[in-house]
């Protein structure tokens, strides 16, 4: 086992949280939702992802037996602590928004329901994936947004804080409109498109440019991209013209070159003149270099003849808002809806549905959230996908989830589609009944804050 599989993987508190539980005997039914508070400053919505990697820890969710020694031997629990966690497993139920789903503040993207114990031992690493891959796919939404039919390639690998994110990363960028990666294991592991050019030192290896592209060209005689910024741009495109003639003579074809340096848009215009001019109209250009969605937006905007982009760093660390206020809060123990009032960090209780309408042209018009028995008109947002500890559903496609992404973003009203925050955001009701539940246990506990007044 890995350490990234290890149940040992998770904050201290959430173990000492089960030595109480199975010390008082609270091993009564609990609801958790995993939901974010607020939306970071420039996003207008979020995209839902990570959900398989959630499943799949469920699932596999045991100690082993050197674990279980480490527990022991810690001397921080008491005697059978142990025994009690080599018999745990998640046998819980889940509901939750379907990956690639477009969500907004304080809308539970999961749920768990499950006796007391297992459901909060799960909430560390359960934020950990849906966090996670969940800002990737909203920071990849925008780049999708606003670069519409150009190829767009997760660049991230080499600046994702760990080789899990920048796995992880590929994944959701796919979901959310990428057309793919250069990541490769996300080829075989994940069925994800993987995409590379040629590397600086291959030219700086060579005395002569023009050899290198020959080299390189002659390595991938299909159709090779290649790197023209190492020197001279714009007399690299010209080699590039020369050498092209030759080589389709030998049935070899260049397919595209590559920028990763300099003013692109510039650069873009003046490579694509000279491609031109030469008779290489059907090679294409592809820039990389620091991108992020607001240099490919100003970049399309201006009309830059690029015909794709490799984004790295600002994608997987999702550099202008590298954080989701997201929580896992206890909503029901024992049949009873619990909430939490603190200064701020309110919550509503209880175990809830978000119910989506859509205007007349079929765009996002505003959603409700309100308790599960509260049956309202709209789409339900939350499905069941786990009962008992086992999956309902085999795992769902990539394609499906990127299908559905695809389907969200094009219902997005116009206001939402903007990479700066916009004017009026979109609405979410709470509904009568939820309110009306939150006065209740208000009530129960003697206080009724402001927030719900």
């Amino acid at each position: 086992m890995s350490l990234l599989e290890s149940a040992l993987l998770t904050d201290l508190y959430q173990l000492t949280m089960l030595h109480a539980y199975f010390a008082h005997g609270m091993r009564e039914t609990a609801v958790f939702e995993l939901f974010v508070r607020k939306l970071p400053a420039n996003r207008n919505f979020l995209m839902a992802a990570g959900l398989e990697q959630a499943l799949t820890f469920l699932e596999q969710l045991r100690f082993t037996p050197e674990e279980l020694e480490w527990v022991e031997r810690s001397g921080r629990f008491g005697r059978g602590f142990a025994a009690h966690l080599a018999a745990l497993r998640f046998t819980g139920d889940v509901h939750a928004m379907p990956e690639g789903t477009v969500f907004f503040a304080d809308e539970p993207v999961l749920r768990v329901t499950a006796p007391f114990p297992e459901a909060q031992l799960v909430e560390s690493r359960l934020i950990n994936l849906v966090h996670f891959e969940t800002l990737v796919a909203s920071k990849a939404s925008r780049g999708a947004l606003v670069a519409p039919g150009k190829l767009l390639v997760d660049f991230g690998l080499r600046r994702a804080h760990g080789a899990e994110a920048g796995l992880l990363a590929a994944r959701a960028s796919y979901i959310a409109g990428f057309t793919g990666t250069a990541t490769v294991m996300a080829a075989p592991g994940m069925g994800i498109p993987v995409f590379g050019t040629m590397a600086h030192s291959f030219v700086q290896a060579h005395d002569d440019e023009t050899a290198a592209f020959e080299h390189f060209a002659e390595t991938y005689p299909r159709g090779a991209t290649l790197l023209i910024d190492t020197y001279d741009t714009e007399l690299a495109a010209h080699k590039v013209v020369a050498l092209a003639a030759r080589l389709r003579a030998r049935g070899i074809r260049v397919a595209g070159v590559r920028l990763d340096s300099g003013d692109l848009g510039a650069l873009a215009r003046s490579v694509r003149r000279i491609l031109n001019e030469g008779g290489l109209t059907d090679v294409t250009i592809f820039a990389s270099g620091n991108l992020d969605e607001y240099r490919v937006r100003d970049l399309v905007s201006a009309g830059a003849p690029i015909d794709g982009f490799g984004i790295g760093t600002s994608l997987v660390t999702s550099s202008d808002a590298p954080f989701l206020d997201a929580v896992y809060k206890l909503q029901e123990y024992a049949g009873k809806p619990r909430r939490k009032r603190s200064t701020g960090k309110a919550t509503w209780p209880g175990r809830k549905q978000v119910y989506r309408h859509y205007d007349a042209p079929g765009r996002l018009e505003h959603d409700v959230v309100t308790v599960e028995s509260d049956t309202q008109p709209g789409e339900p947002l939350l499905v069941p996908v786990m009962k008992n500890g086992r999956r309902l559903h085999a795992a769902e496609t990539l394609d499906l989830a990127r299908n559905r992404a695809a389907a969200q973003l094009a219902s997005l009203p116009e206001r939402l589609r903007s990479l700066e925050t916009c004017e009026v955001p979109y609405r979410v009701e709470i509904a009568p009944a939820l309110r009306r539940l939150a006065a209740e246990v208000d009530r129960m506990t003697g206080e009724i804050p402001a927030l719900f007044r």
